[in-house]
């Protein structure tokens, strides 16, 4: 099933299914963000809005988008704030939103090919001095066989995935000018001998 089927599907019932990777990254999100300040804000990737309402709480613009309607449609429904704008767009063609001093990528890239791409468009679209947030599925954690999957209809769904590894997206922001300023490893428990769930890494336009 193609990634943007797959969420139209899986929309109406991605809050209750219990999904220890979306928990996680919801915590990480704020404690990470909750360290600088901005006040335009891209949400790439917004889903069902798990991460929109607090965003929002915390600038003055923000743009929340995502390939799926149905996504957007949940979100849409939790936030009603008039700063806050939802798009739907592919962010595997040219972007055409406007400047942020923040851009945001939860839990995206894991469906994307060319990571490459998504930091050239993420540097374009950020003011100078602006930040990009990214937290994804740990590569350690996808080598094991994790990947995002649901039930629909009593099938299980698998969505196509791509592993990206540490490097990869240090290496893309070197190109892009950006330079990282934290990157974190996050685990289901304090045992820090078990396989990373989740990698945040927050780079800095130069």
């Amino acid at each position: 099933m193609k990634t943007q089927d797959a969420y139209n599907h899986w929309a109406v019932s991605y809050d209750s299914m219990p999904n220890k990777t979306r928990d996680l990254e919801a915590l990480v999100v704020r404690d990470t963000l909750s360290k600088i300040k901005f006040d335009k804000v891209l949400e790439i990737g917004c889903g069902t809005g798990k991460n929109t309402e607090w965003l929002a709480g915390q600038c003055k613009k923000l743009t929340a988008v995502d390939f799926s309607n149905e996504m957007l449609e949940q979100a849409k429904q939790k936030n009603k704030a008039s700063h806050v704008r939802f798009q739907q767009a592919d962010i595997t063609k040219p972007w055409a939103f406007e400047k942020a001093d923040l851009v945001t990528c939860s839990l995206v890239l894991e469906h994307i090919e060319n990571l490459s791409f998504i930091f050239e468009q993420a540097a374009d679209c950020l003011l100078p001095g602006g930040h990009f947030y990214i937290c994804e599925l740990h590569p350690f954690k996808q080598l094991q066989g994790s990947m995002a999957r649901f039930e629909h209809e009593g099938n299980l769904v698998q969505l196509e995935y791509f592993i990206h590894h540490l490097s990869d997206y240090f290496n893309a922001a070197k190109d892009n000018w950006l330079t990282c300023v934290d990157m974190q490893e996050w685990f289901d428990t304090d045992n820090r001998n078990e396989t990373p769930r989740l990698c945040s890494l927050l780079f800095k336009k130069n």
